[in-house]
């Protein structure tokens, strides 16, 4: 019997290598990453592959994920077996104070709200030391800026289909890292109307 192909994802796909090139520039070549919301893998793989001094743990909130990525990576020495893993869990499974950074795509659109301060916060327990790194991806509305139509259109279709989810306010999602002692360094412009977002653990 023939074994099925991973999940796949034509966004992840389309956006990895641009990702890459933005990450490679905000992380050390050697660095512990934990990976929020994992879905298909390919970032994991994509990323380890091209940095093997990157210690990658993939991680999902939905058990049936977990076997794809892992397939996905099989055979890649520094990529740890994925783990089911809530941002909104009181403790997440892995310990405290483990990793140089946190990466996170494409999570907090289709999320409910909750789930932006408590990835915060366990960003903040979970990095490592002053300058640990946390890095987001995906869409984001910025005050007294314009949003792209396909942006509004995307955010107007999210809503519909769950009212809890939807493009966050970049400045929400800063003020929220700020209260847990994540400080805002950069922000830098991706293709289709997406952002990159660095925060850095305070020392």
């Amino acid at each position: 019997m023939e074994r099925a192909d991973p999940p796949f994802s034509a966004a992840a796909e389309r956006n990895q290598a641009p990702i890459l090139a933005v990450i490679m520039r905000v992380l050390p070549p050697e660095a512990r990453v934990l990976e929020i919301a994992s879905g298909t893998g390919q970032h994991a793989q994509h990323f380890a592959a091209a940095m093997p001094r990157w210690h990658w743990q993939p991680t999902d909130a939905e058990a049936e994920a977990l076997s794809g990525i892992d397939a996905r990576c099989a055979g890649m020495a520094n990529v740890a077996p994925a783990l089911r893993l809530d941002v909104t869990a009181p403790e997440w499974p892995v310990p405290p104070r483990s990793f140089d950074a946190v990466y996170c795509a494409n999570m907090l659109h289709i999320a409910p709200w909750a789930c932006c301060p408590a990835l915060m916060r366990g960003a903040a327990l979970h990095l490592a030391g002053g300058g640990g790194r946390l890095v987001l991806y995906g869409p984001y509305r910025v005050d007294g800026e314009p949003v792209a139509p396909s942006n509004l259109a995307f955010d107007a279709d999210l809503r519909r289909r769950d009212p809890r989810w939807g493009l966050r306010s970049l400045e929400d999602v800063v003020r929220e890292a700020r209260q847990v002692g994540l400080v805002f360094v950069q922000r830098v412009a991706m293709p289709a109307n997406n952002l990159v977002l660095v925060f850095e653990r305070a020392v």
